[in-house]
């Protein structure tokens, strides 16, 4: 089985790029799965209900979000119809939507996606997210009711990334971290045969601070005084993300690659992909 996640859409340009370049890469790529996170989409800001539809009408299966989710407020009211949108899973009960879900790829396979958010830095009052994530594994079970796993689990603290992905392994296909925005190196395939990457990085403009308009959260480094909002950066947009081969059998990784397209970081696809 052969996935694709993107990192996440930030503003137009990231969203605008990930509908063009999606169908291609489906095609050239035979890709199975493709998960893509959305929380930045709406100006840098949330997500609403046209860009999560134009999204998986480019190809997404699934869109994860993070601690923006409901930025837009919109997404309150369509996140409890739309299965295939998922908020952080271990959200206070009675939250809007679902963090989970068991969805059919293209050859076939059932993939268990779960949304988790860290708490280091982020939001200390969530539910703990290992323990969210052993609910979850034990409702659907790799190699069980699922033939794949993938874990979006957006945290900030790359200690609490890498502990949750020794946490699971051997019990998930991927973990990706997400929400700095950054691509980091460390893919890898962790001693079970969980494939782990720290963070997958974003889908937008990379000339930017983490995809805004520098300028003024410069200046707030500088003078801390706001002197306006937080813009979304509109220049050309990075494709980042991560392709993995998952077996069919065991449904842990196979192999793993970073895969950026774009004008400011080194294009690379996974080379097993070729």
């Amino acid at each position: 089985m052969r996935l694709l996640f993107l990192g996440d859409m930030v503003g137009r340009t990231g969203r605008v790029a990930v509908w063009e370049k999606l169908p291609g890469l489906i095609s050239d790529f035979k890709l199975d799965f493709v998960v893509v996170n959305g929380e930045n989409a709406a100006g840098g800001f949330g997500i609403t209900e046209d860009i999560f539809q134009s999204t998986l009408a480019a190809g997404a299966d699934v869109v994860t979000t993070g601690n923006h989710v409901w930025d837009q407020r919109e997404a309150l009211s369509f996140a409890g119809r739309q299965d295939r949108f998922l908020r952080p899973a271990n959200f206070p009960a009675g939250t809007p939507g679902k963090g989970s879900g068991v969805y059919i790829a293209r050859n076939g396979a059932r993939v268990l996606v779960s949304n988790i958010m860290g708490r280091v830095f982020m939001h200390p009052e969530l539910d703990d997210p290992f323990q969210a994530a052993e609910r979850e594994l034990e409702a659907c079970p790799l190699g069980e009711q699922a033939d794949a796993v993938l874990i979006d689990f957006h945290a900030e603290a790359t200690s609490e990334k890498m502990c949750f992905g020794h946490f699971v392994d051997g019990r998930v296909s991927l973990v990706v971290g997400t929400h700095t925005h950054q691509p980091t190196a460390d893919h890898q395939i962790l001693n079970g045969g969980t494939g782990y990457i720290t963070d997958a990085g974003m889908c937008g403009d990379y000339d930017s601070s983490l995809g805004m308009e520098k300028e003024e959260p410069l200046n707030r480094f500088l003078s801390k005084v706001p002197k306006g909002r937080f813009e979304a950066a509109s220049g050309p947009a990075t494709l980042c993300g991560v392709g993995i081969d998952i077996s069919d059998r065991t449904g842990l990784a196979e192999r793993i690659a970073p895969l950026r397209m774009g004008p400011r970081l080194e294009e690379t696809v996974p080379s097993f992909w070729a």
